[in-house]
């Protein structure tokens, strides 16, 4: 539909229908310079604009990965049962933020670096994608990344016979994850202060999730990889900490105080699930489930 005709389908004035699609509120594409309305979109959007969203039995997550989050979300699909469809598949921040961007997911995990600059990184990253001024940001927790290793790695490391920069030379097998992931962006960084590029890595695998990538340290198939503490604790693998990030939750304001949304927000702050975490490793829950940043 081009905006002529979705102004008379939303009964909208024509400049009130470009402003929406301007502004990443309307599901839209440009095509040689003109706007156009995708129809099945675009009833969906009607639907999610009524009472909060006509889809209040459905929860998908994508983006960033992590263990804990994992086990929140797993453990909102028991109690659910066949009353609520809850999933979370791990993308990546970017895949996941273009994702929600589009409305495949109702919530995107994301973290870009390190914790103390994530007030600036988080939000400059979120506002180059199209919806973002009906997001929010919500503060999940603190988590220590760094690099994933066999144990006896791990070892020779705390013992200072193995400096983690000589992790770098060619005998040593890395794992990697996917563009766009956060663990890339922390690992580019790291490599950056020591003079390195990626490509001068010895690459063996590139992994879609944490958990792929510590399974395949854990396999033998790879020496080292970057991931967070509480990926090599659930692997039972060797951890060499790089830095502090915080791991946040975007999601639209409109659909904020849905119940699916409240109850995984709830979950974080529970103390049984914040003793997993402890027993994984690495996190911090003083600041959970607060609003961070909020679009305009």
């Amino acid at each position: 539909m081009n905006a002529k005709q979705v102004a008379e389908y939303l009964d909208l004035n024509e400049k009130k229908v470009y402003a929406l699609a301007n502004d990443g509120l309307l599901p839209a594409t440009k095509v040689t310079g003109k706007w156009l309305f995708p129809r099945a979109m675009l009833d969906k959007w009607l639907l999610e604009s009524c009472h909060h969203g006509a889809l209040t039995d459905r929860l998908l997550i994508a983006g960033s990965d992590d263990p804990l989050l994992q086990m929140v979300v797993g453990e909102m699909a028991n109690k659910l049962g066949s009353t609520a469809l809850v999933g979370y598949t791990s993308t990546g921040t970017r895949q996941g933020l273009a994702m929600l961007s589009k409305g495949h997911v109702d919530m995107c995990a994301i973290h870009w670096g390190h914790a103390e600059e994530a007030a600036l990184r988080h939000p400059a990253l979120i506002q180059q994608y199209a919806g973002h001024k009906n997001w929010v940001l919500i503060h999940a927790f603190e988590r220590q990344q760094g690099l994933v290793v066999a144990h006896d790695i791990a070892e020779c490391v705390n013992n200072r016979s193995i400096l983690p920069q000589e992790l770098l030379a060619s005998r040593w097998r890395w794992a990697m994850r996917q563009e766009g992931a956060g663990s890339m962006r922390a690992l580019s960084e790291w490599l950056h202060n020591h003079a390195c590029t990626l490509e001068m890595l010895n690459q063996v695998d590139v992994c879609n999730s944490e958990r792929e990538l510590a399974s395949c340290i854990a396999r033998g198939q790879a020496d080292v990889g970057c991931a967070s503490q509480s990926t090599a604790g659930e692997f039972g693998l060797g951890f060499i900490p790089l830095c502090t990030e915080a791991f946040e939750l975007v999601l639209p304001r409109n659909i904020y105080f849905r119940t699916l949304q409240q109850q995984l927000l709830q979950l974080l702050s529970e103390p049984d699930i914040q003793a997993k975490g402890d027993q994984l490793g690495g996190y911090n829950f003083a600041r959970t489930g607060s609003q961070v940043w909020s679009g305009k």
